[in-house]
């Protein structure tokens, strides 16, 4: 149709025109915001282990979680039934496994079973509190290591990834054979210390084992000083606080661990501390675990200033524990689980 020096001139305007016209429309849709389907296949659903931290992610995701039945048969059997279609969805379970940890444990792989015969597009098991985890190797002849039993048990359900708090040891990660991702409750924990006027500070580990932990928590608290307590353990929950390496005298001790079950290497740790004339003792910790008899232990009165934990499991009868201080990790779980559903770095959030 077009010859010559003329075809020529108009097929370059046309590549222009084409050029330019592309050109436009990407930066137009680049400036557009982001539309609300982005979290039309976002599915929350809570378990019964801790609802209210669900609902409080729910509230940050601007979502609402999934209606779920979860009852029992008469002989203690447990059924459950989602309540709303979830095919093709990214599924985000809510399940703390804390106690009672074989019902919460047992629930969870249920919830994931019905998730996946309702063809789910991924389903991420969402711990704040992983039980089982205290052994996670084997110290003795004959001893299960049920930390691995327990991702074993999971992976077989049919999870795709696991989003977990805190971990009693950072090895239990690999123990998953899926991507498991790993966050710290610390950043809500020193957020709070560092509004507070606490004086000479030194972070204290209550025992060797959380030395590496510790240290992350001091260097977070402006680099902090750091000391150890050499512990000796005669049995499961029974500890015995030796001595302090490092100086603590005349200074404000924020005692850091990852969980406080029944309290005893809290509280022996904390009573060798006033020996050693610390000024105050702040306890903090990420799962509340609180077994009898942690209250009367964390109680007493002239040995902590303040027990600081998360609400990773909720807090019974906290209103018989004035020095209990809880705080919310709900929007950061909320935005980890933003993250993984964009498909875009959780662990930048820690940098």
């Amino acid at each position: 149709m077009f010859s010559g020096k003329n075809s020529s001139t108009i097929r370059i305007s046309y590549l222009i025109c084409s050029v330019t016209l592309t050109s436009y429309l990407t930066a137009a849709n680049a400036e557009k915001p982001k539309e609300n389907h982005d979290t039309q296949r976002l599915r929350l659903i809570s378990g019964t282990s801790n609802p209210s931290l669900s609902k409080e992610i729910a509230s940050y995701l601007g979502i609402n979680d999934v209606p779920l039945v979860s009852k029992r048969f008469a002989d203690g059997e447990l059924y459950v039934q989602i309540q709303q279609s979830i095919r093709g969805c990214d599924v985000f379970l809510i399940q703390p496994t804390c106690a009672p940890v074989n019902d919460s444990l047992m629930e969870l792989m249920i919830m994931v079973d019905a998730c996946k015969r309702a063809s789910a597009r991924q389903i991420t098991a969402v711990i704040p509190y992983f039980g089982y985890a205290r052994a996670d190797r084997k110290t003795a002849g004959r001893e299960s290591i049920t930390a691995k039993l327990t991702a074993n048990l999971l992976v077989k359900s049919g999870v795709d990834r696991v989003l977990a708090m805190d971990l009693h040891s950072a090895q239990i990660q690999g123990y998953f054979d899926i991507p498991c991702d790993h966050i710290y409750g610390s950043p809500v924990l020193v957020d709070y210390l560092s509004a507070q006027d606490l004086g000479e500070v030194v972070v204290v580990s209550p025992d060797v084992g959380g030395v590496a932990r510790a240290r992350a928590f001091a260097k977070q608290m402006n680099d902090a000083p750091l000391a150890i307590i050499d512990k000796r353990r005669s049995g499961h929950n029974v500890a015995q606080s030796l001595t302090v390496i490092g100086e603590v005298a005349n200074k404000t001790a924020i005692l850091i661990d990852d969980m406080i079950d029944t309290g005893g290497t809290i509280y022996s740790g904390a009573a060798l501390l006033k020996k050693e004339k610390a000024n105050r003792v702040i306890a903090c910790a990420s799962h509340a675990v609180f077994s009898p008899p942690s209250y009367e232990r964390l109680s007493e009165e002239g040995l902590f200033e303040q027990v600081i934990v998360t609400n990773s499991i909720p807090v019974k009868n906290s209103q018989d524990f004035p020095q209990l201080k809880i705080l919310s990790v709900a929007n950061m779980l909320g935005e980890a689980i933003w993250r993984i559903h964009e498909e875009s770095s959780v662990s930048s959030m820690f940098r």
